[in-house]
């Protein structure tokens, strides 16, 4: 086995374990609001929890990600991404469904933040202490991040995007299921015509570039 397919397996690993991580903390995030506001289906399901088997879907979590992994070997980062098994919830109360609806809906992407912020903290260390190879995964785990949060606002369902606009706006039921039908292909014109794939590209490293910027300042704390 040569040392370039040896580094590349390695990589790949290294970019699947940030990625399970990132599509793990979304869904708790997700599951973490929704029981805060009141849902108790994610805690009776089990979905309350950081352990990524509680939230893997073979397709999402394995299958299309190592395939993107795959794919993408060799060519610089690459948009990576998959999802993990949706996480269910009943908000009963009228009067506080749609702001329930929308904080959990929420909950997913912001944790996405969160854990880019946590790696932007690391690539901060690592940078400051030289340590370059450690760096690089922080630095990775943060376009991760930004990834899984941009594609997941869109506002195509069943993203969480269209969820916030479906609850905002009171879309019917009917038209939002109408969209669903065509959500998966409408996703994947979105990421891969030119016109929508250089917006994408746009927001993911402007997202990315806030996070270096913090990453920046909390590095220049070590450096004086």
């Amino acid at each position: 086995m040569s040392d370039e397919l040896i580094s590349q397996l390695r990589n790949g690993g290294i970019l699947y374990v940030l990625l399970v991580i990132a599509i793990t903390m979304r869904e708790f995030g997700r599951a973490w609001v929704a029981d805060k506001c009141g849902c108790v289906l994610p805690r009776m399901q089990g979905r309350l929890t950081i352990n990524p088997l509680a939230h893997m879907d073979m397709l999402g979590t394995v299958i299309f990600p190592i395939l993107c992994i795959g794919l993408a070997s060799g060519t610089g980062f690459p948009l990576i991404f998959g999802w993990g098994k949706p996480v269910e919830t009943v908000f009963t109360n009228p009067k506080t469904r749609v702001r329930d609806e929308v904080l959990s809906a929420l909950g997913g992407p912001c944790m996405n933040l969160v854990v880019a912020f946590v790696s932007s903290v690391f690539l901060a260390v690592f940078a400051a202490f030289k340590m370059q190879e450690y760096a690089s995964v922080a630095y990775f785990s943060i376009m991760i991040n930004a990834v899984i949060f941009i594609l997941n606002m869109l506002p195509i369902p069943p993203l969480d995007g269209a969820r916030i606009v479906k609850f905002l706006f009171n879309v019917p039921d009917s038209v939002y299921n109408a969209v669903g039908r065509y959500g998966i292909l409408i996703f994947f014109a979105v990421i891969f015509l030119p016109p929508t794939k250089q917006i994408l590209a746009f927001l993911i490293t402007w997202v990315c570039g806030i996070f270096e910027m913090i990453a920046g300042i909390i590095s220049s704390l070590f450096i004086k």
